[in-house]
């Protein structure tokens, strides 16, 4: 398959999921090409609903809720302890600081302090 094909795959099934998603009930878009699902259609779930969980963006309003006045000094996305985090790296005065929040709760899993002199 090539990457044009990939793309447009994607976009079609996006467009599917946003009309399914704004419409409530109707007809919506299909993956598969253009084809019309009857109204009260079973959707797969992955459609159907949207995905509880935050984004990165809210993890670091978390963490510098638990760490007030720090400084962000990166953000990434890991695994830790069976979940999917984001992982946000804080200093305050010579104190750093790691807050790995689950995206898909919106929890502190993890928190490390680490004095750097």
């Amino acid at each position: 398959m090539t990457k044009t094909h990939m793309i447009t795959k994607v976009a079609l099934a996006t467009a599917g999921a946003v009309a399914l998603l704004s419409a409530g009930s109707g007809a919506a878009l299909a993956g598969s090409g253009g084809a019309s699902a009857p109204a009260g259609a079973s959707v797969p779930a992955a459609i159907s609903a949207p995905t509880a969980g935050i984004s990165c963006a809210k993890a670091v309003k978390i963490a510098k809720k638990r760490v007030p006045g720090a400084r962000v000094t990166e953000v990434e996305r890991e695994r830790e302890h069976g979940h999917r985090v984001c992982k946000v790296e804080l200093v305050r005065g010579n104190w750093e600081y790691d807050v790995y929040v689950s995206l898909r709760t919106g929890k502190i899993i993890k928190f490390k302090k680490e004095y750097d002199d």
